[in-house]
């Protein structure tokens, strides 16, 4: 089963648009956020990328909308990575007003793992799939 990584947070006045609810970028910010700080918690922070040469970029995002979130209100941002072949992974987030709720936002990442040397796509090291408890 993969490793589930949660973090709280509270919406401010900077994330608002202007229909008076959390922009839809916002969600791209907070879904990349997450991804980091789960990436950090599995012991595998920026630097540990820089040192095998290995970075993740987008090849897309997807993300569907429930309902609106408001200046004020907490919500719940979980992720996980639920898949991963030779040089892919496909992360996975839910946003939730309160953990007992239904989802306000559900979405997910496809990454490449590239070569940060070459700027190709690389295989993704076993350590790391190990790591992120994924089965290949």
């Amino acid at each position: 089963m993969p490793d589930v990584f949660e973090k709280r947070l509270t919406v401010g006045k900077e994330h608002i648009d202007q229909q008076g609810h959390v922009s839809n970028v916002k969600y791209v910010e907070w879904m990349q956020a997450a991804a980091v700080a789960h990436s950090d918690a599995l012991s595998w922070p920026e630097d540990r990328y820089d040192a095998c040469n290995l970075a993740w970029v987008v090849r897309s995002h997807r993300i569907e909308y429930f309902q609106p979130v408001f200046d004020g209100q907490e919500i719940i941002v979980r992720t996980w990575v639920e898949s991963m072949d030779k040089v892919t992974s496909l992360r996975m987030y839910e946003f939730r007003k309160d953990i007992d709720c239904k989802p306000v936002v559900k979405a997910e990442t496809n990454w490449v793992m590239t070569n940060t040397e070459t700027r190709h796509p690389c295989r993704i090291p076993q350590d790391l799939r190990d790591d992120f408890l994924v089965d290949s």
